[in-house]
């Protein structure tokens, strides 16, 4: 990103991108919007499919959901289109859609982007970030 071009992206006419998350056997949708090279910021749209949820996990960067339709299911609560979740760095947490219904949300970091899944034992902890690399 060049921070001093404006740009826009339509994400209604944005494919959606499939991001694998080995740890989970499961896989989500995003389209990656803004990634900032200096700071590590991200702002993506992403999808959870109903009845998916990313179990027990922490983040080693602070990061927000702002849910544009359907309900975000939290270890926090339930939050429905309109709300914003703030949820700080290092905050163990859960998060996904309900069973019956999609939950679209922006998704924004304010640095580098990983996760750290707290049921994975020694080295596979640390190296989960892999598959989210592109939000």
């Amino acid at each position: 990103m060049n921070s001093d071009e404006v740009f826009s992206i339509d994400t209604n006419r944005t494919a959606w991108e499939t991001l694998n998350i080995p740890e989970l056997d499961a896989n989500i949708l995003a389209k990656p919007l803004v990634v900032d090279g200096v700071q590590g910021m991200t702002v993506s749209k992403v999808c959870y499919k109903a009845g998916f949820t990313n179990v027990s996990h922490w983040h080693s960067c602070a990061h927000g959901m702002y849910v544009l339709d359907g309900i975000l299911v939290t270890s926090a609560g339930s939050f429905g289109p309109g709300s914003f979740v703030w949820f700080p760095e290092g905050t163990t947490m859960f998060h996904g859609a309900q069973i019956d219904n999609d939950v679209t949300f922006l998704f924004i970091t304010n640095k580098p982007f990983d996760i750290h899944y707290t049921h994975l034992t020694g080295d596979g902890a640390d190296t989960a970030a892999a598959a989210f690399g592109a939000l």
